[in-house]
């Protein structure tokens, strides 16, 4: 008499289309298949984001691996364990009774075991008189067998995914690096161009990436930055060629460079001329009189409303907000990162990104910003230099600027100026601005 093997599961769960078909496919196995249980396992573990396991199922699989004395199994033989849940969860490193049932249901609905539970739903073997098992109830692993190449294809594809992902990954990162030292590189060289808008162009590009981005879009951020980073090679060549026209493939002179770091170019070297620049640092030379007193950020934009347009949605609203300003106009304006890194020092990080919007402001009447800040930055260790008056000139030059177009500068007077936004500071700064300047 044939036993009966029932394809439906005990009690009250129900039966699924989706349990039908993973026991067909246990089913139409090859009889004269062989494959490594512990290497399928580690196939399905690989894959087991695209197979919808998770990690408590598959320990559970692997402790169900453990009651098969075999390593090799066959399309031919019984591949039915039938441990109970103490027996599991013991070898499953303690899990709950409850957590160990929603496991294995996950095992079951994904296909990797099959149930071929008893009448009473009990898990046990049936034994004949040679001592061979006639039938038993509990898991199935035919899965193992039946869809060993499938989960191996699974891993390959989840493999070859991580690679493309990793490459992508380095290769963005390589591409960062490059473009960011070549642009140092542009501003430094003094190569031709508007290193400002390639440097928000970069940004902007950038800022698209989320912290954690699908390779997808890795690609298509490094599909950009390529395009970017050959455009800005391009250029550097260019200017390296007509820098050095005899340099040929038969020239075999060496190229000096300088080993050192951040070189202090010429063109920081010394003060800058003009009226209008100098007239900013004049005012700072009685600065040990003044009072120590912070410039509340409102001030500070007032008097250079310019570095607006270098923020982020042209708005800024915290000191972060300004300091990132900042770092975008220093290489516009060609102060090196030396430079840069000597007035954070000495002035404080606030206060040299203060005098360089207030250099930004006036860039169209500084011939050498770097050495402009340079300056600055070696009046502040005599403690000759102060960011309060700086402010307060720019301030009073728009003022001035203001009156000319129609605009008398206090809140009560007029309409605001056409050609620039009106200055919000208070009315008794404002009363003192307008106040005539002793010769």
């Amino acid at each position: 008499m044939e036993a009966h093997i029932s394809t439906t599961p005990f009690g009250r769960r129900p039966m699924t289309l989706g349990l039908i078909a993973n026991q067909v496919t246990a089913r139409t196995m090859p009889k004269d298949a062989v494959v490594h249980k512990w290497k399928v396992f580690q196939d399905i573990r690989v894959a087991r984001e695209l197979l919808g396991a998770t990690d408590r199922s598959l320990a559970i699989f692997n402790a169900l691996l453990t009651f098969h004395p075999e390593t090799a199994l066959t399309g031919d033989a019984e591949l039915v364990v039938w441990p109970s849940n103490e027996q599991l969860i013991a070898r499953a490193n303690g899990m709950s009774a409850t957590t160990l049932r929603r496991h294995i249901a996950v095992l079951v609905e994904r296909g990797l075991i099959v149930r071929r539970d008893s009448p009473n739903g009990k898990r046990f073997a049936r034994k004949g008189r040679g001592g061979e098992i006639e039938q038993a109830y509990g898991f199935d692993l035919s899965p193992i067998v039946a869809r060993a190449e499938e989960f191996k294809d699974l891993a390959e594809t989840v493999q070859t995914e991580k690679k493309a992902f990793r490459v992508a990954k380095e290769r963005l990162t390589l591409l960062r690096r490059d473009i960011v030292k070549m642009i140092d590189a542009g501003i430094q060289e003094r190569v031709p161009g508007n290193w400002g808008r390639v440097q928000q162009t970069y940004q902007a590009i950038i800022g698209r990436l989320p912290r954690t981005a699908p390779r997808q879009l890795v690609e298509a951020i490094c599909a950009e930055l390529q395009e970017l980073c050959t455009q800005i090679r391009g250029v550097l060549e260019s200017f390296a060629k007509a820098q050095n026209p005899d340099a040929n493939e038969s020239h075999s002179g060496r190229h000096i460079q300088n080993s050192k770091p951040d070189p202090l170019t010429e063109s920081e070297g010394g003060f800058p001329e003009g009226e209008e620049a100098a007239g900013i640092v004049a005012e700072t030379d009685n600065v040990r009189s003044l009072p120590k007193r912070e410039l509340p950020l409102g001030i500070v934009l007032d008097a250079c409303p310019n570095l607006r347009d270098l923020a982020q949605g042209g708005e800024i609203r915290h000191w972060r907000d300004f300091l990132a300003a900042a770092e975008l106009a220093r290489p516009s304006l060609g102060i090196s990162p030396s430079a840069w890194r000597d007035a954070r020092d000495i002035l404080g990080e606030q206060h040299a990104a203060i005098t360089l919007a207030a250099i930004y402001q006036r860039a169209d009447q500084i011939n050498n910003a770097g050495g402009y800040l340079r300056s600055l930055t070696d009046r502040a260790k005599e403690d000759k230099f102060s960011t309060w008056p700086m402010v307060m000139a720019l301030l009073r030059a728009r003022l001035d600027a203001q009156k000319a177009t129609g605009n008398g500068g206090s809140p009560a007077e007029g309409g605001a100026a056409v050609d620039a936004p009106r200055i919000q500071a208070s009315e008794a700064l404002l009363k003192s601005l307008n106040k005539p300047r002793p010769r």
